[in-house]
């Protein structure tokens, strides 16, 4: 598999995302749902933004490994939260674990009014190899 990140800016590096991302030769491709801060009983976080945000990515990477694939292999990181404003001083996060995996995706984020439940944050993947 072959990716090439397109940024025709610099600006985007900082938010830690690429403006598009081209796969070429992808053997397979993985469309996760979106994960949140839901425990394996079904049951779903009441926790603050921080521990959900943690959560959701211990459940993103958890879907991803399971099926065979690598976290460096997400091409599209979708973000859904209910408040940009609590997101941000936790968004560091969610950088460190991008840049841990070396993941080069191209990301939308977007504040919504609900999430099931009592969930804040919300993870869309889509993965290649």
């Amino acid at each position: 598999m072959e990716t090439r990140n397109i940024n025709p800016w610099t600006w985007q590096d900082e938010r830690s995302y690429s403006q598009a991302v081209e796969v070429k030769n992808a053997t397979s491709t993985l469309y996760c749902a979106g994960q949140a801060a839901v425990f394996p009983d079904g049951t779903s976080s009441k926790e603050d933004m921080k521990s959900q945000l943690m959560h959701a990515i211990a459940n993103l990477e958890q879907v991803i490994t399971t099926a065979g694939y690598e976290p460096k292999g997400i091409v599209r990181l979708n973000i859904y939260t209910t408040s940009s404003a609590d997101l941000w001083p936790h968004f560091s996060l969610l950088q460190e674990w991008i840049a841990k995996h070396g993941i080069r995706q191209a990301s939308t984020l977007m504040e919504v009014k609900s999430l099931f439940e009592t969930l804040q944050v919300e993870l869309e993947a889509t993965v290649v190899k």
